[in-house]
């Protein structure tokens, strides 16, 4: 483990390195003057629901789905025929 000696700046900030630029982290206080600082991946709260048990099952569901159904090619003229007839 690794140990370096920060200063937190007057605008409360500190540097953590280049490596890290860019990157969302979570700071979680665990007791008074301790931090600790994961780097993190954020889901938008609009895609939560992507995520959820039940979403994965029916994405796998899907995907089964789609595997065992090959895409062929669309015949756009039956196609066009089949709109035409259409009240």
């Amino acid at each position: 483990m690794q140990i370096e000696v920060k200063t937190i700046g007057a605008s409360g900030q500190i540097s953590l390195g280049k490596q890290f630029a860019g990157r969302t982290v979570t700071v979680e206080q665990i007791a008074e003057g301790v931090w600790t600082i994961k780097t993190a991946q954020v889901i938008p709260d609009d895609e939560l629901w992507l995520h959820t048990p039940e979403m994965r099952s029916s994405l796998d569901r899907a995907l089964e789905w789609s595997a065992s159904h090959p895409r062929s090619k669309t015949d756009l003229s039956r196609l066009a025929e089949k709109i035409e007839r259409e009240p």
